[in-house]
């Protein structure tokens, strides 16, 4: 499949207009591979919340409700697409009618009050920056395209997929926020409501590739991890190599030195490290827990495989 990056980068930029509240989803963020775009979780948003969901929801109100009013930009800021979703709210009025006094519900009741004018002053904001990220989500789908024609050949090149990878690199580290997650989010709800299924997977690769470098990154500046163990560098290497050929590398890298359970004893260690200390509630955690998910299964089926 083939289409041209400028038409593409075009109507995809279109979404990040008038952004609003509104707008909220779920992330759609999958490790879904191109022949696999089917089973992808483009409809998460429209299920009701689980358990964990709700858990969730409730120690982000719990917190805000003890919190001052001046903390709450950088709270709503840090997770703006579960506080600011329709059903955080109503989760809100919940409490409310479980409280046990006068007090508590008030608190909660001023909690709404405060949350819905934070939001409108972070949207406005959060429309600058959305332009902004914008322009670095385009840089690095550019570098998907084939240079000579500039058209999208899908599947990807191994050529096309690492000229991706270097483009993100080249993103400075904070500006790999909730913002630029929230813009590749849109896009990618943009080309699935058009049928861009190809760009579709560009999108989620770009996804894979920002929660392995950030994972690596992490693990790097905690130095909590074992790193330089023999499992520990094939973990370092898979977050580093595309998705796709994650069961062909395990393969390869699972002997005698690295058991699988080895390996995935170090993916779980960084799961509780990492994942655990990213803020409750963020795509940012969402994405990168995913991510090591879906490698923890990979192992666990190679493993199960009677390697």
């Amino acid at each position: 499949m083939k289409f041209t990056a400028s038409i593409v980068l075009a109507l995809l930029a279109t979404t990040c207009e008038g952004f609003a509240p509104s707008h909220v989803r779920q992330p759609t963020f999958s490790v879904a591979t191109s022949s696999s775009l089917a089973s992808s979780r483009f409809d998460g948003n429209s299920r009701e919340p689980n358990e964990q969901d709700i858990a969730v929801m409730d120690e982000m109100i719990s917190k805000m409700a003890e919190a001052k009013p001046y903390d709450l930009p950088n709270a709503v800021k840090r997770a703006f697409r579960v506080c600011s979703s329709p059903r955080f709210f109503i989760r809100i009025a919940e409490r409310a009618d479980m409280a046990k006094g006068d007090v508590e519900k008030d608190k909660f009741a001023a909690l709404a009050t405060n949350l819905a004018a934070t939001l409108e002053a972070v949207v406005s904001t959060t429309e600058d920056q959305l332009d902004d990220r914008a322009k670095e989500v385009e840089g690095v789908v550019k570098a998907a395209s084939e240079p000579d024609s500039g058209e999208f050949l899908v599947p990807l090149t191994t050529e096309r997929i690492e000229a991706m990878r270097d483009s993100l690199t080249k993103v400075q580290p904070s500006r790999l926020d909730e913002t630029f997650l929230t813009t590749v989010d849109s896009w990618i709800a943009k080309s699935h409501q058009d049928g861009m299924d190809g760009m579709v997977g560009i999108l989620q690769k770009l996804l894979q590739q920002y929660a392995g470098m950030q994972v690596s990154r992490a693990r790097a500046a905690l130095q909590a991890e074992a790193l330089g163990t023999p499992s520990s560098d094939l973990f370092e290497h898979l977050l580093a190599v595309d998705a796709d050929v994650w069961d062909a590398e395990i393969q390869k890298g699972v002997n005698e030195e690295v058991k699988s359970t080895t390996l995935v004893n170090e993916i779980q260690r960084t799961m509780e490290t990492v994942i655990l200390g990213l803020e409750n509630g963020s795509m940012a955690q969402r994405i990168q827990a995913e991510y090591l998910k879906e490698l923890v299964t990979r192992v666990e089926t190679f493993q199960g495989s009677g390697n």
